[in-house]
């Protein structure tokens, strides 16, 4: 199945111009961030998850869990239509990758049947340094 194209779309140097070179290697590079580093990983803050590269609401905090992986875990995106799921057979091993929707950033992946209590059975785990969290007000 082939992905509609992103509705962004810049070159290597327009978003290495954008983006720290952390953010490009993650967001642009697929890379992923070390374990219990990210910003949002234990965050309680309310509000709304931004695509950290082009601004695209991509979950919400009412969807995020405590899912002690090291990352950000969510068990739905704030509407199906803000990301794009793609297989990722990199690595020798066969994983659900994570795309903003609008501009094909890479964000991190999402699993299946882990066992967690939540409405999905699903857990999005999300690289920090792909999102921006813009606090609900209070």
């Amino acid at each position: 199945m082939s992905i509609p194209p992103p509705k962004v779309e810049l070159t290597d140097s327009q978003w290495r111009e954008k983006l720290s070179p952390a953010e490009f290697h993650v967001l642009r590079e697929a890379g992923t961030e070390r374990p219990f580093v990210g910003e949002y990983t234990d965050t309680k803050t309310e509000g709304v998850y931004q695509c950290r590269a082009c601004g695209a609401e991509l979950f919400r905090s009412t969807e995020k869990f405590d899912s002690h992986c090291g990352w950000p875990s969510f068990f739905d995106p704030a509407d199906s239509d803000a990301v794009i799921l793609r297989s990722d057979n990199s690595l020798g091993m066969r994983r659900v990758e994570v795309l903003c929707a609008n501009c094909h950033s890479h964000l991190g992946h999402v699993f299946e049947g882990e066992g967690y209590p939540t409405p999905t059975d699903q857990r999005y785990c999300i690289n920090s340094i792909s999102l921006r969290l813009v606090p609900a007000e209070s």
